[in-house]
């Protein structure tokens, strides 16, 4: 347990840091899981249009330190792909 008042300080840091970005995790979540419901439906418009609202949300993660640069790559490499074998 935290003692110091400089332990305590940080614990509260890392727990709104926590929270920030476990909210920030879930948004890229749910417009990654919308491009997967795109492509599973079949219309390739609106799965690259899900992919479009995606990618920024997708590199906001990597600015902010949520995501790794090459997970984020990796990641849009393939539903691009996807996205494309649609058609």
């Amino acid at each position: 347990m935290a003692n110091s008042p400089q332990s305590k300080k940080r614990a509260r840091q890392n727990d709104a840091r926590f929270q920030v970005n476990k909210m920030r995790r879930s948004r890229i979540r749910t417009f990654l899981r919308k491009v997967e419901e795109a492509i599973a439906s079949g219309d390739q418009t609106v799965a690259a249009a899900a992919l479009r609202a995606a990618q920024p949300e997708l590199m906001r993660g990597v600015t902010k330190g949520v995501v790794h640069k090459n997970t984020a790559a990796r990641k849009m490499s393939r539903l691009s792909a996807r996205v494309k074998a649609i058609g």
